[in-house]
């Protein structure tokens, strides 16, 4: 004997997990600002550390080939300074971010294993 439609325990039934990427998307605690959060954690630091690798890189051949011409090797130090500021930015940025989550109560920040 088969059940009807309205005869079936629908409890019973699982949903297989469905990870695409970074995020698991039957996670029923899933948030918009969650995969925001899980993209920027898992790919903000590896572009900043290539951008900087790359700006090093091109302030460094201006450097080199200025041939002592002061206005290019001026431009060659503030291209790696601003560089490196911009490295700085990025990680202070995530750090008070953090922070604010932390104060704010908001769960998963980094703070959270440390301070709570």
């Amino acid at each position: 004997m088969t059940n009807l439609l309205a005869q079936i325990d629908f409890t019973q039934i699982k949903v297989p997990t469905t990870k695409i990427g970074l995020v698991d998307i039957n996670d029923p605690t899933l948030t918009l600002g969650g995969i925001i959060g899980t993209i920027f954690k898992t790919y903000i630091f590896y572009a900043a550390g290539i951008a900087l690798l790359v700006y090093m890189i091109i302030g460094g051949f201006q450097l080199m080939f200025s041939r002592g011409d002061a206005k290019a090797m001026q431009g060659a130090q503030a291209k790696i300074t601003n560089a490196a500021i911009g490295f700085v930015i990025v990680i202070v940025a995530f750090f008070i971010v953090q922070l604010v989550g932390q104060l704010l109560g908001i769960q998963g920040t980094a703070f959270g294993t440390i301070f709570g």
